[in-house]
């Protein structure tokens, strides 16, 4: 895991909250689920029992994750600059090769959404527009091979 993890401060709040529900509530919930399983009798052919212990382990597995984020947080300032592309810039970009407009906003590693086009900045689209201006083109160097991009506006 990196050492540090870029976030707004929005995102450090909603990590936090994320964090407490999942050390308190989601906990209690899930210690609940295998005392009502263990009730049940014989654990060894009880997949209530099995179900729920799964489920512990992902929940503290996610909160081991999500509480080293939170103390290797480096809260990014808001800015108003819009000369490069810096981690909370949203960026249209046109891809020459399928003739198409995107538009990627650029965050931490813990507020990605695939879905609306929030992407990292260690991301290989992330990273290739990093600190480049509007105009630019910029190479992505992707898994599948390189393409290009071009910067047409930043906000």
């Amino acid at each position: 895991m990196a050492d540090q993890f870029f976030m707004t401060q929005k995102g450090y709040d909603e990590a936090v909250e994320r964090l407490h529900y999942l050390q308190t509530t989601k906990r209690a919930e899930i210690v609940e689920r295998i005392a009502e399983a263990r009730s049940h009798g014989d654990l060894s052919e009880n997949a209530e029992y099995d179900a729920a212990r799964s489920e512990q382990a992902a929940n503290e597995g996610e909160i081991a994750e999500l509480d080293y984020k939170v103390k290797n947080a480096v809260i990014i300032e808001e800015s108003d600059d819009n000369s490069t592309v810096h981690i909370g810039s949203e960026v249209t970009v046109y891809d020459e090769e399928f003739e198409e407009e995107t538009v990627y906003t650029i965050m931490g590693t813990t507020e990605v959404d695939v879905d609306k086009n929030v992407i990292s900045n260690e991301s290989p689209v992330g990273a290739a527009l990093l600190k480049h201006k509007k105009g630019d083109r910029v190479t992505v160097k992707a898994p599948d091979g390189d393409y290009t991009l071009k910067i047409l506006k930043i906000n």
